[in-house]
């Protein structure tokens, strides 16, 4: 696996790009407080968003206030949550409904018979990160299914990513987030080009495809998209090109 963005046959002018950050720009630790934020990689988004006229955004699971604490000082167009907060380039934030508390309260009691599971309260999202050693994934999964089909007036799904369970609110995914940035400027009538390194992100891929744009892998290749990186350090290093 190789990475193959640098052949990308895009100018800056063209180009609006969707960038993933756990696993794609910064790699993945045991817990999410735990990544490493390289000192260079501050400097290289800021090059390669002012590079794009602004046409560049973050698009994560993570709360666009824990992106702005990752990357301070810079504040960069961003959806968080899987698409249920957005900030546009006017530097507007717009927030989801929250998931009910009960919904977090049972959550919560439940993690208690899983060693090695830990839960994330997003508002409009709740990842459980398990490790597999001590915890049966399928047991996990079957007994957050439950849960979620206890609740199912709230309007609740489940996605599974790299050690982690998501229990999201229906309508909110990476993909419309995409489509929400492509409708306004800076992005309006530029190619979408998102890296992302997870199969939950599927949705953004989707999203950029269907407009002939290019969707990028990170770490491993996954069946459709125009092409992968690596690992992260490769797509940091492309980034730092861009920008120059």
């Amino acid at each position: 696996m190789g990475e193959r963005l640098n052949l990308v046959p895009l100018r800056s002018q063209e180009m609006g790009l969707f960038l993933d950050v756990d696993g794609t720009l910064l790699d993945l630790a045991r817990h999410p407080d735990a990544v490493e934020v390289p000192p260079a990689l501050v400097d290289a988004l800021a090059a390669a968003e002012q590079r794009l006229d602004g046409a560049l955004a973050l698009v994560s699971g993570r709360p666009i206030a824990a992106l702005d604490r990752l990357f301070a000082p810079l504040k960069l167009s961003a959806s968080g949550v899987h698409g249920a907060e957005f900030r546009s380039a006017d530097g507007a934030v717009r927030t989801g409904p929250r998931i009910p508390d009960a919904v977090w309260e049972e959550l919560v009691r439940l993690l208690d018979r899983f060693p090695d599971t830990f839960a994330e309260d997003k508002r409009s999202s709740f990842a459980v990160h398990y490790r597999p050693a001590r915890c049966s994934v399928s047991d996990l999964a079957a007994a957050v299914a439950r849960l979620i089909a206890n609740f199912a007036k709230c309007g609740l799904q489940l996605t599974e990513g790299h050690l982690v369970f998501e229990i999201q609110l229906l309508g909110f995914d990476k993909g419309t987030a995409i489509e929400r940035f492509m409708t306004t400027a800076p992005f309006l009538d530029r190619r979408p080009v998102f890296i992302a390194d997870d199969p939950m992100d599927r949705a953004g891929f989707d999203a950029v495809l269907a407009r002939g744009g290019l969707a990028f892998s990170v770490g491993c290749e996954l069946p459709g998209l125009s092409g992968s990186f690596p690992h992260p350090a490769a797509v940091r290093a492309w980034l730092g090109r861009l920008g120059e």
